[in-house]
């Protein structure tokens, strides 16, 4: 007798997921390329190994490297102060990344938590919703602009300049870009508050804090990652707009945003220097959207079921 077949085991929603996120053509590329501009960053400083600060210190070479063009010793040229563009390109790129998601995670943080909280709470719903209204009514850059200049210099004196410019812009960014993700959760958690298997799990006397950790927060999964994208894409904007307007990194520290401002004074005889770090931002945000824009339909089960 030959052995029963063994029943095909069902897949997981998560490969209904990914098999209508292939579907996205559009986001597929963007992955592609985000992958590429992610190996650029943090696998080609392995290849590539100038120093991306180093200055000649003859000063009579230093002017001769100055603003030199695209060659094969410096595929990107070199700056004002004769660094390599290249390994400034991929270092400036390690932070603009880091930047926007580590900021991004503060945000769904303090949007998620508001937004459960409002959803379920309906005591708590008027205040916090007053609150989110506030935020959003609130000049971002001039907020975010004041902040970066009253505290930059306290919080680089206490924990130097890197690292105390980091925390400062990726919690002003993260501070006050919360708001739509809390809109979102909130409206998903209004929704799901009624629906049968949360008011079982409270008919049989389920805890708040266990309904909303077990019940609630996977349900609203699928928004809180459709923001997470388009909050990446946000803080990597919002901090090279810092640092093009002089407040954000300090110039050994650069990011994409920094190196634009670096070139802003030569443009003319020197574009390259504003094309490069343009084009990367460019890029990196136009693929971070077209990715949310594919996991938003994915993670949608009307749309994955047509």
């Amino acid at each position: 007798m030959t052995d029963a077949v063994a029943p095909k085991r069902a897949a997981g929603p998560w490969a209904a997921v990914w098999a209508q996120f292939r579907r996205h053509r559009g986001a597929m590329a963007a992955l592609i390329l985000l992958g590429l501009l992610a190996a650029f960053v943090f696998i080609g400083p392995l290849l590539w190994r100038i120093d991306p600060n180093f200055i000649e210190k003859n000063t009579a070479k230093m002017f001769k490297m100055r603003n030199l063009a695209p060659s094969l010793a410096h595929p990107l040229g070199t700056d004002q102060l004769g660094r390599d563009m290249l390994a400034r390109m991929m270092f400036g790129g390690r932070i603009s990344l880091a930047v926007g998601t580590v900021a991004m995670l503060v945000a769904i943080f303090i949007g998620t938590t508001v937004g459960v909280l409002a959803g379920y709470f309906r005591r708590l719903d008027n205040w916090l919703m007053r609150l989110t209204d506030l935020f959003l009514a609130l000049p971002l850059l001039p907020l975010l602009l004041v902040m970066m200049f009253l505290f930059r210099d306290a919080i680089a004196g206490v924990l130097g300049p890197r690292l105390g410019t980091f925390l400062l812009i990726v919690l002003a960014i993260g501070v006050t870009s919360w708001m739509q993700a809390a809109r979102v959760v909130r409206g998903e958690v209004l929704a799901l508050k009624e629906r049968e298997f949360v008011l079982a799990a409270r008919s049989i006397g389920t805890p708040d804090r266990r309904i909303i950790l077990r019940h609630i927060l996977p349900n609203v999964l699928s928004p809180v990652l459709v923001a997470a994208t388009l909050g990446i894409a946000a803080a990597i904007i919002t901090e090279s707009v810092l640092s093009f307007l002089g407040l954000g990194f300090p110039p050994d520290f650069p990011t994409w945003g920094r190196l634009l401002y670096d070139g802003i004074g030569d443009i003319r005889t020197s574009p390259e220097r504003v094309v490069w770090p343009g084009l990367a931002i460019s890029l990196t945000v136009l693929s971070v959207n077209y990715i949310g824009d594919g996991l938003r339909d994915a993670l949608d089960p009307r749309i994955r079921g047509r």
